[in-house]
């Protein structure tokens, strides 16, 4: 697996990626919220923030990202078919470790991220009952402990 920056090329790849890991996990969003998302997450989302791809070393695939913001993740996403890999492990703690990145929000419909955060040493310190679009889905604000 190699990790390197991610530009503006990448990005319909990337939206491929994060509608596969969506449909993987956010089974709570309606199939109108998803089309909503798609244009937003490619011109005005992913422009704003700093990228790390992951790439399978044998046919340089991108298989998941983050999107970084000063110290938040904004973006962590693993396409559907290699959840389970230690992918988004990887992305994680390189926004942690090497991007400085200690704040996040996650869906509170999505046990699995909020689990595999919490086992990461993140906790929630808040929430919010709409998503960054307004959305009535609810969000958790997790910090990373000891930060």
């Amino acid at each position: 697996m190699n990790m390197e920056v991610g530009t503006p090329i990448d990005y319909p790849i990337l939206l491929k990626v994060w509608e596969s890991s969506i449909r993987a996990t956010h089974d709570f969003l309606e199939e109108q919220d998803i089309q909503a998302l798609r244009p937003l997450i490619l011109h005005t989302y992913l422009p704003g923030l700093t990228i790390t791809l992951a790439r399978r070393s044998y046919d340089h695939s991108i298989v998941g990202f983050t999107g970084v913001s000063k110290n938040r993740i904004e973006m962590l996403f693993v396409d559907a078919d290699q959840r389970g890999k230690g992918i988004g492990k990887r992305l994680l703690l390189q926004a942690t470790h090497e991007q400085g990145a200690d704040e996040l929000d996650v869906n509170e419909q999505n046990l699995l991220a909020i689990t595999f955060y919490k086992k990461h040493g993140f906790e929630t310190v808040g929430r919010s009952e709409v998503d960054g679009q307004g959305m009535p889905y609810p969000l958790l604000h997790m910090k990373l402990r000891g930060t």
